[in-house]
Order: C-alpha cells, then sequence, then structure tokens
C-alpha cells in the first residue's frame, strides 16, 4: 500500500500565520516521524534565500523566508489527512481552487522545481557574483562613514573579498579598504 501511496503524492500550498512558518514545518516534520502522518506526506519544503547585510561594519548572513505565509508540503490527501493538515496549529488553510466545493490546489511540479532550484543556484552564486569588481572601475560606497564617495578600484583582494579603493576626500586622494557589500557600481 505504501507504494501506491507514494505515485499518488502531489505537492501543496499551505497558507500559515505569517512568521510562523519555521514553527509549523518544525511541527509538520515531527508529526510525520512520530505518527502515521509519514505514510502519506514526504516532504515539507520552506522556500528560503540567503541574505547578506552589514551591520556594525561586520557583514551578517541571514535566511529570509522567499514565500511568506506559505509553506509546501508533498502529500496524498486521502481520508482525514487534509483535516489534520489544515487544523495544525498556525496553520490557515490550503490555496484552493474554485470549484464548487472547493479543493486543494495541487502545485504543479515546475513551480516547486524552480523553488529548490532557485535555493540551491543561490546558494552557489553568491560566491561568483560578489567577486566580479575589476581595478580601475569606477564605484560608489553604500555603507560606513563614507556612505555616498564615489571612487575608483587600486586592488581587489577575491580571497578576502575586500578592496582597495581611493576616493577623494577635501580634494586628496585617500585609500579605503572595503568589503565588496559595502560598494557599488557607478
Amino acid at each position: 500500500m505504501a507504494e501506491a501511496i507514494k505515485n499518488e503524492k502531489k505537492w501543496y500550498a499551505l497558507r500559515t500565520i505569517s512568521g510562523k512558518e519555521q514553527k509549523v514545518k518544525e511541527l509538520l516534520e515531527a508529526e510525520i516521524k512520530n505518527s502515521d502522518l509519514g505514510l502519506y506526506v514526504s516532504q515539507v519544503l520552506l522556500p528560503t534565500e540567503k541574505v547578506y547585510t552589514t551591520r556594525a561594519g561586520k557583514k551578517v548572513m541571514k535566511e529570509k523566508t522567499r514565500l511568506p505565509g506559505y509553506i509546501f508540503v508533498e502529500a496524498t490527501l486521502t481520508g482525514e489527512i487534509e483535516y489534520e493538515l489544515r487544523n495544525t496549529t498556525n496553520i490557515i488553510d490550503f490555496v484552493r481552487n474554485r470549484e464548487n466545493p472547493p479543493q486543494p490546489q495541487p502545485v504543479r511540479e515546475a513551480e516547486i522545481n524552480r523553488m529548490l532550484g532557485a535555493a540551491d543556484s543561490v546558494a552557489e552564486g553568491v560566491d561568483e557574483v560578489v567577486n566580479d569588481y575589476i581595478v580601475g572601475e569606477a564605484v560608489k560606497v553604500i555603507s560606513g562613514p563614507f556612505n555616498g564617495f564615489i571612487g575608483e578600484i587600486e586592488e581587489v583582494n577575491r580571497d578576502k573579498r575586500t578592496l582597495k579603493v581611493m576616493v577623494k576626500v577635501f580634494g586628496r586622494k585617500t585609500p579605503l579598504e572595503l568589503e565588496n557589500s559595502q560598494v557599488e557600481r557607478e
């Protein structure tokens, strides 16, 4: 019977209370592990992306939910499974179609693959995008005490992800050592 259930599983979107997505995911994963819900629900997905910010001069990585208010489950909705999922703490309801009566709307497999692929490419692509500055390029400082100054890149350190930028302060060229996240192209 488990093989028949596996073939019928589809992805569904569940609306959650915004800000409670991670707690809902943890709760559902615990239920899958500790009860029969695991026979009908195989995966719980919360799409996130890594966001880098500068706080107090330090580069901080934070995970941000890509679709606030939604989580995705791969499930077979038979019997009481729809009821159990819908009545889990902090879940509002399924995303439903417009039929009469409204039924949970399966998410297209291509959309799920795109979300999974986007999460992978964001994690891989951060290193490549950050290190593409070249010597002689004009940049604008976007954070720190020299915010708003425009300068020219004198040196690029790809290992440390830093730049040596020459800016004019009171008519004199002054070297600044900045992280790549502190500048943008002019």
